[in-house]
C-alpha cells in the first residue's frame, strides 16, 4: 500500500476512534483574544478526541453588524431547540467600537439578549485549583453567585433630558386605568432612565435558585436593597419568599439547608466573614458585579465557571469574562501572550457534559470531566498562563504562552 493508502486509513482509524454526539451543540463564536484562544481549543482538546457535532453561529461583532445582530436572535432560538449551547466572549459596543467596527448602531449585549430569550438565571462559581489562594482569607468553599438574567438596567430605556420639564413614569392598561408617578421635575438639563420586570420571571429566578440549592446541597441567601426600593426590589423579596413557603420550605428542611433574606450591603459584609459554601442570589446588575468581585478575590476572572440555566431546563454554558482586548491588540501585532484560557475551557466541558447527560452518553460526559482534570493537573504541576504565575503560592513556576498552556494540557489529557 501506498503512503497516500496508509495516510487515508489511518485518518479512518483516528474518526472511528472519535467520541461521537448524537445531537449537536448550539456554539457561538466571539470576538477578540477569546476567539483565538476558541480555535486553538477546538484544534488542541476537541476535534483529536471528539467527532464534534455543533451548529454554527459567529456572534463576533463584524458579523453581528453585517446580520443586523439577527444571529444573535438565531442562536437563542436555536439554543431552545437543542437544549445545549456553548458560547465564546463577545465584545458589548461602547461609542469608541463604533468607528473601530464601522457599527450602523451601537448593538446590545448578545449575552442580555439570549438572556432575555432563554429567560433563566445565570450561575457562577470559581474554579478552585491547588496553588490559587483566595484574597479573602476565611473562604474555604467555592461562593456560587446565582444571577436574574432578565430586564433591569439591561434591558433599561433612557432619555437626556434638553432642559426644564418634568419626567412622568406612566402605566396605561388595557383596561383604561391609568397609573402615573412623578419621576422628577427638571430646572436644566439631566438624564433619566426606566427600568422594568416581570412576576413570571422573578418568580422563574426564585425557583431556579431553590432547585439548584437542593441539586447542590447548598443553602440559599438572597439579597436586594427593599428598604429603599420598597416597590420594585420589594416585589423580588415578596415573591421569592412566597415561593419558598408554599413549595420548597419542606423540602429544603429534609435536606439540611435553609433559606434566607438579607439587604444587599449587609449580604456583602456577611460574605467577606462567611467560608463560602452557598448560593448568593442577586438581582441582574448585582450578580454581574459580586461575580466579578467572587472571581477576582478567588484568584482570577479566567477562572469563573459561568452556565445560563431556563426554567424548562435549556443550558448556555460560557466564560465569565471579556474578550480580553488588550492582549488581542498584542495578537495583532504578533507579539507573544499569555492568555489563561481555563474559563473557555470550563465552558466547553460544562455544555459537553450536559449534552452527554441529556444524551445518556456517558463516554462524552467522562471525556469532559477528564479535560477538567487535565486542566487543573497542568496548573497544580506549576504549568500556568503569567496571571496565575504571578498569584500563585506554588513556587518555581513555569509561565507558559497562550498556546503553549493548552497544548499542555493535551498532553496531560493523553495520560489519562
Amino acid at each position: 500500500m501506498n503512503e497516500k493508502g496508509q495516510r487515508l486509513i489511518a485518518a479512518m482509524v483516528n474518526q472511528m476512534d472519535k467520541i461521537k454526539m448524537t445531537t449537536p451543540l448550539v456554539e457561538m463564536d466571539g470576538d477578540e483574544m477569546t476567539r483565538v484562544l476558541w480555535k486553538m481549543i477546538k484544534d488542541e482538546l476537541l476535534l483529536p478526541f471528539i467527532d464534534l457535532n455543533t451548529e454554527y453561529y459567529d456572534l463576533g461583532l463584524v458579523h453581528r453588524n453585517e446580520t443586523d445582530d439577527q444571529v444573535t436572535f438565531d442562536a437563542a432560538e436555536a439554543t431552545k431547540k437543542y437544549g445545549v449551547a456553548v458560547k465564546c466572549a463577545t465584545i458589548t459596543p461602547n461609542a469608541a467600537r463604533m468607528p473601530e467596527y464601522n457599527l450602523k448602531e451601537m448593538w446590545k449585549s448578545p449575552n442580555g439578549t439570549i438572556r432575555a430569550i432563554l429567560d433563566g438565571t445565570v450561575f457562577r462559581a470559581p474554579i478552585i485549583v491547588k496553588g490559587i489562594d483566595p484574597y479573602v482569607k476565611t473562604w474555604k468553599k467555592p461562593i456560587c453567585i446565582a444571577r436574574h438574567a432578565y430586564g433591569d438596567v439591561y434591558k433599561n430605556v433612557e432619555i437626556k433630558v434638553p432642559g426644564k420639564g418634568k419626567c412622568e413614569l406612566v402605566y396605561t392598561g388595557e383596561d383604561g386605568q391609568e397609573i402615573r408617578e412623578l419621576v422628577h421635575e427638571y430646572d436644566g438639563p439631566g438624564i433619566a432612565q426606566g427600568i422594568h420586570n416581570v412576576n413570571r420571571s422573578i418568580e422563574s429566578f426564585a425557583r431556579s435558585c431553590f432547585n439548584y440549592a437542593l441539586d447542590t446541597k447548598q443553602d440559599v441567601w438572597f439579597a436586594t436593597k427593599d428598604t429603599i426600593s420598597k416597590k420594585y426590589d420589594h416585589t423580588f423579596k415578596d415573591l421569592f419568599q412566597e415561593i419558598f413557603d408554599a413549595e420548597y420550605k419542606d423540602k429544603f428542611d429534609k435536606a439540611g439547608i435553609t433559606y434566607f433574606y438579607t439587604l444587599i450591603d449587609d449580604a456583602v459584609a456577611r460574605v467577606i466573614k462567611s467560608e463560602g459554601g452557598y448560593i448568593w442570589a442577586c438581582k441582574n446588575y448585582d450578580g454581574d458585579v459580586m461575580s466579578d468581585m467572587v472571581a477576582t478575590a478567588f484568584g482570577s476572572l479566567a477562572m469563573m465557571t459561568s452556565v445560563l440555566v431556563s426554567p424548562d431546563g435549556v443550558y448556555e454554558y460560557e466564560a465569565a469574562h471579556g474578550t480580553v482586548q488588550r492582549h488581542y491588540y498584542k495578537h495583532l501585532k504578533g507579539e507573544e501572550t499569555s492568555t489563561n484560557s481555563v474559563a473557555t475551557i470550563f465552558a466547553w466541558t460544562g455544555a459537553l457534559r450536559k449534552r452527554g447527560e441529556l444524551d445518556h452518553n456517558q463516554e462524552l460526559a467522562e471525556f469532559a470531566d477528564k479535560l477538567e482534570k487535565a486542566t487543573l493537573r497542568t496548573i497544580e504541576s506549576g504549568r500556568m498562563t503569567k496571571d496565575l504565575a504571578l498569584i500563585t503560592s506554588l513556587e518555581n513556576v513555569t509561565v507558559l504562552n497562550s498556546e503553549e498552556f493548552i497544548r499542555a494540557i493535551r498532553a496531560e489529557l493523553e495520560t489519562l
